[in-house]
C-alpha cells in the first residue's frame, strides 16, 4: 500500500510539472518559480541575508514594449542612505500625478492632451507636476513638448503601483 502511495504521488507531482511547463508561469500567489529562481541565485552567490528581484515584460495600450529585470541585495540595501528615493516617492504621492503618468503610458503625450482630461487642473498646474515628475526621473521630454515615461522606469512605476495597490 505504501508503495502504491508513492508511485501514485509522484505521477501527481509529474503531472503537475509537465502542465507547467506546457502552459508556463502562472502569475498567482501559488506559483513561486521566480522566488525559487532568485533563492538559487542567492545561495550560489553566498547572499544569507537574501535580496529582492524585480521583473516584468509590457505592453503598453501604444504598442511600446519593454522587458526589464533587477534585483538587489539585501544587505547592500540596508547599508544604503535612503534619503535620495524620499523624492522619487514624493513624486508619486500625488494623485494627479499618478494620473498623469497613466495617461502618458495610454499614449497622452504632450501638455496638451494632459490639460484635455477633467480633474487634472489648469494648464499650470499640469505643468508644475510634469516638472516634479520630469525632476524624480519618472518624465522626461522627447521633444516638441511630447513627455514619456523612460524605457528603465515604466517597469518599476508599474511594479510600485501593483505593490501598493490594496
Amino acid at each position: 500500500m505504501e508503495l502504491e502511495q508513492r508511485v501514485a504521488d509522484l505521477e501527481r507531482r509529474l503531472a503537475a510539472l509537465e502542465g507547467a511547463h506546457r502552459a508556463g508561469p502562472r502569475l498567482d500567489a501559488g506559483d513561486f518559480w521566480a522566488l525559487n529562481g532568485l533563492k538559487e541565485q542567492l545561495s550560489e552567490l553566498g547572499a544569507a541575508d537574501g535580496g529582492v528581484l524585480y521583473t516584468g515584460s509590457v505592453r503598453l495600450p501604444t504598442g511600446e514594449q519593454y522587458a526589464w529585470q533587477t534585483g538587489a541585495l539585501t544587505e547592500e540595501l540596508l547599508e544604503d542612505d535612503w534619503t535620495p528615493v524620499a523624492e522619487s516617492f514624493a513624486a508619486l504621492g500625488h494623485p494627479v500625478r499618478i494620473r498623469l503618468l497613466r495617461e502618458i503610458l495610454g499614449g497622452r503625450r504632450t501638455a496638451a492632451d494632459l490639460a484635455e482630461l477633467d480633474e487634472v487642473g489648469t494648464t499650470g498646474q499640469i505643468y508644475h507636476h510634469l516638472r516634479q515628475l520630469t525632476g524624480a526621473g519618472w518624465l522626461h521630454t522627447t521633444g516638441r513638448g511630447r513627455y514619456e515615461v523612460p524605457p528603465g522606469r515604466v517597469v518599476p512605476l508599474l511594479v510600485a503601483v501593483a505593490v501598493a495597490r490594496p
